[in-house]
């Protein structure tokens, strides 16, 4: 490879367009995966000694010379040059101006499986970071949670206040959305853990390889089964960017859900100043951006993942340029969703609920419509018919017939106790059930939900 020539260039007599080299040339954004590639450079070599094709020698010359080139990336040092079409391309170029044996480093590897390789890496660590923020994130939400202890909150349906429940239920709803996004996030980093490399630019290779040996060396799970699909294949990045879309939308919910919280009209929160905006014209403003952000993010979210899979449903196997439009969007994605995590985590962290409006909102009679139907299905009644008669004193209520508890204590359908339901708190006691909103239920839940995160931190650590 000339010093300032692509490594293909003496196929061809004349040098690139300028709009071929602006449209092809991916430095610009791919070397982000400089460590990725040194790494992956460093056992290819390694494997190359191994099965006789470097001698020790050259190896470690070549290994030396990769040292260099990381920490020249790392410091700002390396300056590319006019044939730096990639990153792969700039590392090994660099090498080869350190060290001869550098010539060599391309031996039984082609960009198409050192891409792969490399994209594969920074996935599997960038996932594992973002996993790990959704884990921080889910801490926060249990400790507002137990903060909360029994204090009550309206529960909707269709944004219309249904049942009341412990504000604590309504945060771990939350959490447990961000659990499974965590399992996705993982999952999807089991799936980019497969080595490509002994693949070659398509059907492996007529030297002594040993793909086996250059996956031990990256700490790779799994080595590729067909060449074709080690090197065409783009859905673990698809699978990142799935995780990473779902996890904006639930993120997307918790900014709403602030965003109607902190208005006037609720009135539930108040956020932190360093969490919260001003206007340029209305002195009296304080603006959830955080919340509206996260919200607003996880369109682009979308977008990246929608865009991916539509480059990709007609790619012909096995390798074609158009794969060079998997890393913009997935490093938007993880670079999106880690500023949208620790922002939210902050917000959330730093916001005052206030307690008297959320109990005062979760006092409605109306909430105990439910649980007066429910104590008639105790004493005989079908649900139907003690649906029908606790909608008929809704109704009257609502009519200006009295208040329901009035109605409720003169209707000789229903029972006396049914009196003790507007009681406050009633609601939060009668519900009972696993999973529900009640406080013994929520009690028993915070315990499991902070088991599950300490379960998934575990095994999340014995897999790193």
């Amino acid at each position: 490879m000339d010093s300032d020539g692509t490594l293909w260039q003496r196929r061809f007599g004349d040098d690139p367009a300028e709009a071929l080299r602006a449209l092809n040339d991916s430095l610009g954004f791919d070397r982000r995966m400089f460590r990725e590639d040194i790494a992956g450079s460093r056992a290819h070599a390694a494997m190359l000694a191994a099965v006789g094709l470097l001698t020790g020698a050259e190896r470690d010359g070549i290994c030396d010379a990769l040292d260099t080139v990381e920490a020249e990336m790392a410091d700002g040092r390396f300056v590319p040059n006019a044939g730096d079409e990639d990153i792969h391309t700039a590392v090994e170029r660099r090498v080869t101006e350190l060290t001869p044996a550098g010539a060599k480093l391309h031996t039984g590897r082609s960009r198409n499986d050192q891409v792969a390789a490399d994209l594969r890496l920074w996935t599997r660590t960038a996932l594992g970071e973002v996993a790990e923020a959704v884990l921080e994130l889910q801490r926060t939400l249990l400790g507002r949670a137990v903060e909360a202890g029994e204090a009550l909150m309206p529960g909707y349906t269709h944004l219309q206040q249904a049942q009341p429940v412990l504000l604590a239920h309504h945060l771990l709803a939350h959490g447990w959305a961000l659990a499974r996004d965590f399992h996705r996030l993982v999952e999807a980093r089991r799936r980019a853990d497969v080595s490509p490399l002994g693949a070659g630019a398509l059907a492996g290779s007529s030297l002594p390889l040993d793909p086996a040996l250059t996956a031990a060396e990256l700490g790779f799970g799994a080595v590729f089964d067909n060449s074709l699909d080690a090197v065409s294949d783009r859905d673990f990045v698809v699978d990142a960017l799935y995780a990473l879309a779902m996890l904006g939308l639930h993120l997307s919910r918790i900014g709403e859900e602030l965003v109607i919280w902190s208005s006037t009209e609720f009135g539930f929160v108040e956020l932190d100043d360093a969490y919260a905006t001003g206007s340029s014209m209305l002195p009296q403003k304080k603006n959830p951006d955080v919340a509206e952000l996260a919200r607003a993010k996880a369109g682009r979210l979308i977008g990246h993942l929608t865009g991916l899979m539509a480059t990709l449903k007609g790619l012909p196997l096995s390798y074609a340029k158009d794969l060079q439009e998997d890393k913009e969007p997935l490093f938007d994605a993880v670079d999106t969703v880690r500023l949208t995590l620790t922002a939210l985590n902050g917000l959330i962290a730093t916001t005052r609920f206030d307690i008297d409006r959320l109990s005062q909102q979760a006092s409605s009679p109306y909430g105990a419509a439910a649980d007066l139907a429910e104590l008639l299905v105790t004493g005989g009644l079908a649900f139907r018919e003690a649906h029908g008669v606790v909608a008929e004193l809704v109704r009257r209520s609502l009519d200006g017939e009295g208040s329901l508890a009035d109605l409720v204590a003169a209707d000789e359908r229903l029972p006396a106790e049914a009196a003790a339901l507007f009681e406050a708190g009633a609601f939060a006691k009668r519900r009972s059930t696993p999973g529900g909103g009640g406080a013994e239920a929520v009690a028993a839940q915070i315990e499991k939900f902070r088991s599950r995160i300490d379960a998934d931190a575990g095994r999340f650590r014995e897999r790193e």
